[in-house]
């Protein structure tokens, strides 16, 4: 098969990027496309160095830093990849990857991370955070993601097989494009953690600063508690949190990884307001020995065993965390460090690398079949 493989933006890595390595890593001879590549150097490992074919909103001003502005171009720069000569397309979708044009002798397999969460259910959300509740920037902004919507919901058809990487994401499929979609879970690297290391007293929170994370809510929890919380992370909310932060909370910014591993490997728990689609850094945690304290929606609720590996509390709220931090200090979860390796190996790599590789397997011999 000769195979490309799609992915939205290469600026980062995180963990989007990381089933596009383990698809790279699959598939060697795979050509690879992306709307931007502005990856550093030392991130370009997990592309092993390969060209990148990227769009025209590579050489639009101001792309390397502002390319998300860009986002109402996004549809039309996906289309003009030509993938003719292909007989497989894997993309990773969380924005537009899906929506590449293929043709009815190609087999396009679409790995989704979400529907574009800020064109449907969480739209309310985003531009109210953005500062667009009304106004003309308002509409505007409600046209833009209106028309996002209608090319959405049009391109779903493009895809012949929907990977979701969970049965949360699986079920927003659903609803979103009335399209089935088989769940394999992303890969977690747990061999970069140890389960064995001595606990300290303090909390976790390892998070980018954007408004779903709600960072705000677990910081402002942890002020009350007076409890100590170290948050690592950076992002456009970062300000609007700091003034929130009580004597008991840090603020440590952007990390290197071995100060990440080393707070994972040394937290008495790791805490996580957001509801996320999946949640990698839920399972690094356990991993790493650190029971999790999440919010009981999404992703948390495939990847926390409540009362075994965590405590999940029901609403997102100052409150409700408020009561679960207290549960768990009170004894309500008592984990083996061993016990949470063990949930954590249920997601490694070496087990994407199998599942993914097996549906593809049987999609093509059953595609090829069809089309004979």
């Amino acid at each position: 098969m000769k195979t490309a493989v799609v992915h939205e933006w290469l600026v980062t890595y995180a963990g989007s990027e990381r089933v596009c390595e383990q698809m790279l890593q699959l598939f060697p001879q795979a050509d690879l496309y992306s709307l931007v590549d502005f990856l550093a150097a030392d991130l370009r490992f997990f592309i092993q160095d390969r060209p990148v074919t990227t769009s025209f909103l590579q050489k639009l001003p101001f792309a390397r830093h502002h390319f998300r502005q860009y986002l109402p171009l996004m549809p039309l720069a996906i289309e003009q990849f030509d993938l003719s000569d292909y007989d497989l397309i894997l993309s990773s979708n969380h924005a537009v990857a899906k929506g590449v044009i293929t043709r009815a002798d190609q087999l396009h397999i679409s790995y989704v991370h979400t529907p574009m969460r800020y064109a449907w259910e969480m739209q309310q959300q985003y531009l109210k955070q953005g500062g667009l509740s009304s106004g003309v920037g308002a509409i505007a902004a409600q046209v833009i993601l209106h028309y996002l919507r209608l090319w959405d919901l049009a391109t779903a058809n493009r895809v012949d097989h929907f990977v979701a990487n969970s049965r949360f994401v699986a079920r927003r499929i659903w609803k979103t494009y009335r399209r089935r979609a088989d769940v394999i879970y992303p890969p977690v690297a747990v061999e970069r953690f140890s389960p064995d290391q001595p606990r300290d007293d303090f909390y976790l929170l390892l998070s980018r600063f954007v408004p779903y994370k709600r960072v705000d809510l677990a910081v402002t929890a942890f002020s009350q508690l007076g409890l100590p919380l170290v948050v690592i992370g950076d992002g456009t909310e970062f300000e609007r949190v700091k003034p929130l932060a009580g004597a008991s909370v840090q603020l440590l910014g952007r990390q290197p990884d071995a100060v990440v591993v080393d707070h994972m490997q040394r937290c008495k728990a790791f805490v996580y307001p957001a509801e996320e689609d999946f949640g990698i850094a839920m399972v690094e945690a356990q991993a790493a020995g650190a029971p999790v304290i999440a919010y009981g929606r999404g992703g948390a609720t495939e990847t926390v065993i409540p009362g075994k590996t965590g405590l999940l509390f029901p609403e997102q709220s100052v409150e409700s965390l408020v009561e679960a931090v207290r549960a768990f200090a009170a004894g309500a979860c008592i984990a083996h460090p061993h016990e949470l390796r063990h949930q954590a190996e249920r997601f490694s790599a070496e087990r994407f690398q199998q599942e993914f590789s097996r549906l593809i397997e049987q999609k093509y011999a059953k595609f090829r079949q069809a089309i004979a």
